[in-house]
């Protein structure tokens, strides 16, 4: 197997080529700003050692931050028709109403609420209203609407009236991108219609993005599928990613996490990400990060789908450096370290700066820092230890000690020995660690829905061919799957020996 993993962060690109198991070759590159220049060059500089010369790629895999980025900086985002089938139910609470003023002005391109929908126990809430769905339709049409997101009351536990929706719609709408909210969400009503909006906002880029990825791939003569990474640690195939673009939404650091387990041969640990901007802390249990089981805020919307539960703070290689008194961060220079860095001829002085003048990093010009003391120097690393430290004792779940694996370009601002901490993990190509944990990524299918009139075991096996259908149309290969999560809870509340279940597998990328 020999792949190649990319991983798009707000300061560097990274590049990797992995090859029966192994690292063969790690390349950085300067994130562009443009992003897609930056993992063109990532691709010249690793095609440049000669060690993707006369090879097959089996698949290049790439974590990039376009869609979180996209809504949280409010740009590139596309108007979205929003139906919801639920009426009379649900009226006081329309779709946007807990969005950001300034998010919603951008993306709400009008709200259609119908009849429709169906009761907890799956069965009908009211008959969908099907020509009051044709008219809505009309109207999207009218206003010149390209992306729909339907959703439906408890739709994850019987979809029907959102498929048969999306269907009646996409007759009088034949060139709009639909999200059905029952493809993204959980049980919560407008945690999951959340998800399908901020999806639906994301169709022109998602689909423009992963062209110009394919275009770079092409571009760089690697004839190879294109997979990109899962908020989960996982991958899915372009075609996938490009109807479901939330799914990526903090892939960068969930790889990173991946490729710390990797490395290190750690399946459960502390991982400390230190990048140029921000340093992610999470936990990984059985060789995946810790999800986060609460709501999710994204750019200020609630949403419920999964998530590593991270905590991050602005902390890395760029950030900027205060001596008097004593501050880092939480503002980062960011991809323009090369620039705006004093050792690197600029006027701002970093925590990669205070690195090079005490000999951690040989990197820039030396001279431009030698006027840095040795004390200033050990107390900017003692803030920048004291505040990961702070962040790790948050995210612990034990009290004792536990083993941290320190990774990313900015890993130099984590000490060797940390307040409880048993050892601090220090590993080759940590650096790299996100671009490896896309390369070695495997494919996921979940399945989280309630059951009736099943037996327990009936049940779980439903979920599970379920989980696993879904992996396979995310391109995995069918007879390499395993079940890495798997929960039950019997609901007393509904009728119809009524269970709650929850599954999730795992598989190889199949071969192409």
């Amino acid at each position: 197997m020999r792949r190649i993993g990319i991983d798009v962060g707000g300061t560097n690109t990274d590049a990797v080529l992995i090859e029966e198991g192994k690292v063969v070759r790690a390349v950085k590159a300067p994130t562009s700003e443009d992003v897609t220049t930056g993992i063109l060059d990532s691709l010249k500089s690793l095609g440049s050692t000669g060690v993707l010369k006369d090879k097959r790629i089996d698949g290049v895999m790439i974590g990039t931050t376009h869609f979180i980025n996209a809504v949280v900086q409010r740009r590139h985002l596309t108007k979205v028709g929003a139906l919801r089938l639920g009426m009379p139910a649900s009226a006081s609470l329309p779709p946007f109403c807990d969005w950001p003023e300034d998010l919603a002005e951008l993306v709400r391109g009008g709200v259609w609420m119908v009849e429709g929908g169906h009761e907890y126990d799956g069965r009908p809430f009211m008959p969908l209203d099907e020509a009051a769905v044709v008219k809505a339709a009309q109207e999207m049409k009218a206003r010149g609407l390209k992306s729909v997101a339907i959703s439906s009351i408890f739709s994850p536990l019987d979809p029907s009236h959102e498929k048969r929706a999306a269907e009646l719609v996409a007759t009088e709408l034949p060139d709009a991108v639909i999200t059905c909210s029952s493809d993204l969400g959980r049980i919560g009503l407008l945690e999951r219609e959340n998800a399908g909006l901020l999806n639906a906002a994301l169709a022109e880029l998602s689909r423009d993005t992963i062209a110009a990825f394919e275009k770079a791939i092409a571009d760089s003569g690697i004839a190879a599928p294109l997979f990109i990474t899962q908020n989960d640690g996982t991958v899915a195939e372009a075609h996938q990613a490009r109807r479901l673009p939330v799914y990526s939404f903090a892939s960068g650091a969930t790889n990173s996490m991946r490729g710390a387990a990797y490395l290190s041969g750690l399946s459960d640990a502390m991982v400390v990400d230190v990048g140029g901007t921000t340093t992610d802390v999470g936990q990984l249990k059985h060789g995946f990060p810790r999800e986060a089981n609460s709501v999710v805020k994204v750019g200020g919307v609630r949403t419920l789908f999964r998530m590593p539960d991270l905590l991050s703070i602005g902390l890395g290689g760029g950030s900027h450096v205060s001596l008097d008194p004593i501050k880092v961060g939480p503002v980062s220079v960011g991809y323009r370290l090369l620039k705006d860095g004093i050792a690197f001829g600029g006027k701002q002085l970093t925590t990669t700066d205070i690195a090079i003048a005490s000999g951690v990093l040989t990197l820039g010009d030396k001279a431009k820092v030698a006027h840095l003391d040795a004390t200033a120097c050990q107390k900017v690393f003692a803030e920048a230890a004291r505040l990961a430290e702070e962040a790790i004792d948050r995210m612990k779940t034990e009290a004792g000690g536990v083993p941290l694996i320190a990774v990313g370009g900015g890993a130099f601002l984590i000490p060797d020995t940390l307040p409880g901490v048993s050892k601090v993990i220090h590993v080759e190509h940590g650096d790299c660690a996100n671009a490896v944990g896309a390369a070695i990524a495997q494919v996921s299918g979940e399945c989280d829905q309630i059951f009736k009139d099943m037996t327990r075991s009936d049940a779980i096996a439903a979920a599970q061919g379920i989980a696993n259908d879904r992996a396979v149309a995310a391109g995995a290969d069918r007879r390499s799957l395993s079940t890495i999560e798997s929960e039950d809870m019997p609901l007393a509340y509904l009728p119809g020996n009524s269970v709650r279940v929850r599954v999730r597998v795992v598989g190889d990328v199949a071969a192409s």
